[in-house]
């Protein structure tokens, strides 16, 4: 069985939507909604559990403020989607009610998944919901989201989501249809119909988003990047292509899973989390950190940036900066100079049985993935 045929078995899988396939100058493209929704709901009735990542407050809010263009200011974009948002979970609570399905509306920022505690918060949401044969319907919640500290776009959201629910498929809906050899404008481009190592590519990605929404070509690259490392699949189409691309049908294009899935907080970890400092390693705790998969201890670190404490992330770096892993630190950042190069068995003797621990535990500890930061 390929593995296009395998989605079609996917027990839970996450469906994001962007602007320009829901919407249209007047708003809300009802028809096309619609559409999605019914195919959801086919998908419901079959036993699968879906979690749908919908953009479209900002273009929905627009009209309804007079507002011919999208906002360009953050305060702009804010009071389109406080006014869109109500609109669209309405418009879509309507559509699933009438196959007998509730959703559930969660909104989230990058501080809802990069906090490890805000993170746990909404997988509980998450699960409940599912648990009770809700729809979740998510969306940045545009409304409190600052420029510094936002997604940017859907695609990266829907990723993180894939993760945090342990999804079996990504499918991204959207009004692209494919990912091509070159510039889908330019004679001679070809539909790429599998993508085995997304990192192995060389194609065109400037092929900017449309008016009304935010992400292009590279953010769903980027997505799918996030998702494959975890071991999910992800398939991108257009949006008239949604029920062929779930059925598991030849269109768009498939990526493969390049990774193994792991637990959630690693992949936090690798993808989501901020981290708090830096960690500088001498070669022979960077030989063991990627190729024995050991433990940081304090004889192996050489340097300590940032302000943190006891259960934050930080990065580990090489000797000339760059990142090779990331980590949940077992000890203050104000704690640690006074230890750097000692050993465990001589901070034991000199400091007590406390001072028996690594800095970095191997179980708290990813090497660093493609498209990790």
């Amino acid at each position: 069985m390929s593995l296009r045929q395998q989605l079609t078995d996917a027990q839970r899988i996450v469906v994001k939507i962007g602007s320009s396939s829901l919407t249209e100058r007047r708003g809300l493209n009802t028809e096309r909604m619609q559409q999605l929704v019914d195919t959801l709901a086919s998908l419901r009735r079959a036993g699968h559990e879906v979690v749908l990542v919908s953009s479209g407050a900002v273009a929905a809010g627009m009209p309804a403020l007079g507002m011919k263009h999208r906002p360009r200011d953050l305060a702009g974009q804010q009071a389109a989607a406080s006014v869109g948002q109500g609109l669209l979970i309405e418009r879509y609570d309507a559509l699933f009610a009438a196959h007998s399905l509730v959703v559930g509306q969660v909104l989230l920022t990058v501080d809802d998944l990069t906090r490890q505690a805000h993170y746990r918060n909404a997988l509980r949401t998450f699960t409940k919901l599912l648990q009770l044969g809700a729809v979740p319907v998510v969306n940045e919640n545009d409304t409190v989201a600052t420029h510094e500290i936002r997604f940017g776009d859907n695609d990266r959201l829907a990723a993180l989501v894939a993760h945090l629910v342990r999804a079996d498929a990504l499918v991204l809906l959207s009004d692209v249809d494919a990912l091509y050899t070159r510039h889908p404008s330019e004679p001679g481009a070809e539909r790429i119909v599998e993508v085995a190592d997304i990192d192995e590519l060389e194609v065109d990605t400037s092929r900017i988003g449309s008016a009304v929404g935010t992400g292009g070509m590279t953010t769903k690259l980027q997505a799918a990047r996030i998702a494959t490392a975890g071991g999910i699949p992800v398939v991108l189409a257009h949006f008239d292509d949604h029920a062929a691309a779930l059925a598991g049908e030849d269109v768009g294009t498939l990526f493969r899973p390049t990774g193994k899935k792991r637990s959630r907080r690693l992949m936090w970890l690798a993808y989501a989390s901020q981290a708090k400092g830096d960690l500088v390693l001498d070669a022979g705790a960077v030989r063991a950190v990627l190729e024995r998969k050991a433990s940081l201890l304090p004889a192996g670190v050489t340097g300590v940036r940032g302000d943190f404490h006891a259960g934050e992330p930080v990065r580990l770096l090489d000797p000339s900066g760059a990142v090779v892993a990331r980590g949940i630190v077992n000890y203050d950042a104000a704690d640690l100079p006074s230890i750097l190069g000692k050993s465990t068995h001589r901070l034991v003797e000199e400091r007590g049985p406390e001072f028996d621990r690594e800095v970095v535990h191997r179980d708290a500890l990813i090497v660093k993935l493609r498209g990790g930061r």
